[in-house]
């Protein structure tokens, strides 16, 4: 996701400063144009916009704050620095990060993304941003490089609220096209026909009409292709415990999205976490 918004920014003619700890991502990057940095500290100190994308709330927090002895960028970037953070983590520490950030004197706004691996090539991301208005502004040309749908949710940890109640959604509808199709096609049903009456029928969803998990019933999707590429199975178990935790703090119940927490808890357990999440329906599969 990272390497192909970072590639958009590139083809938009910005200048970039690169970290990664996969080597070949900023390989892929410097062979753009990028520059390579050893440290996201030596980016910190040289740039005027920093976008970071992290894969759990921890890295967030080490990356901003720091850790031991090594400064965080809030410790590092020049006064006046816009922030940008991309993850997908829980909206309080969110909110915490962007805090700090305002009192070391740096506009900050959180911004997770909607719209795959194929979006964020294609530069057609969703892009929820929390932030005060005069951040979100500022922000908003640097992510109309990489997306198509920038929405401000309002204030700090707002973008994030939006990206785990979206993606609760998905996991959850995720399982009900999956368990569909499934049952269709054990009963008879040829994956492509019924899938397209689904999708022009009251069972139409993103799930079913974008993304269909069922083999054999859409072209250009990981379950066309053994369910590589795409969403993993771990960081959609990730997304769904944020939701779950989010729900406990907020008091509010969460009946479907705690059993879907505990089907794809399960699911990775089995060793389907490398894959798309829509391989719950080959962990249907599995299950008999």
């Amino acid at each position: 996701m990272g390497g192909h918004q970072a590639s958009n920014l590139l083809k938009k003619g910005h200048n970039l400063i690169v970290f990664d700890l996969n080597a070949d991502s900023v390989s892929k990057l410097t062979s753009k144009g990028a520059k390579a940095a050893a440290s996201p500290q030596e980016i910190a100190s040289q740039a005027d916009v920093i976008i970071t994308m992290l894969p759990a709330s921890a890295h967030v927090r080490s990356v901003y704050f720091g850790s031991g002895d090594k400064k965080g960028i809030l410790g590092v970037a020049k006064k006046g620095t816009l922030l940008l953070d991309s993850s997908t983590i829980d909206p309080a520490t969110a909110r915490e990060v962007s805090k700090a950030a305002h009192e070391h004197g740096y506009d900050m706004v959180d911004c997770p993304v909607s719209g795959g691996t194929r979006g964020a090539e294609e530069g057609t991301l969703t892009f929820m941003v929390g932030g005060s208005e005069d951040a979100f502004e500022k922000a908003k040309p640097y992510l109309q490089c990489m997306g198509k749908n920038i929405v401000h949710c309002g204030d700090s940890g707002n973008g994030q609220v939006a990206k785990v109640c979206n993606n609760l959604v998905l996991g959850i509808s995720m399982i009900g096209v999956s368990e569909a199709m499934n049952l269709g096609v054990k009963l008879g049903m040829e994956p492509k026909k019924l899938a397209g009456i689904f999708n022009t029928s009251t069972a139409r969803c993103w799930s079913s009409d974008s993304y269909n998990p069922c083999p054999g019933a859409m072209e250009n999707v990981p379950a066309s292709r053994g369910y590589t590429g795409g969403f993993g199975a771990a960081l959609m178990t990730k997304d769904l415990g944020l939701a779950v935790d989010s729900a406990k703090q907020a008091g509010e119940g969460l009946p479907l999205g705690s059993s879907a927490f505990q089907l794809y808890s399960l699911m990775v357990s089995q060793g389907l976490g490398g894959k798309d999440f829509s391989a719950f329906y080959e962990f249907l599969q599995k299950k008999k």
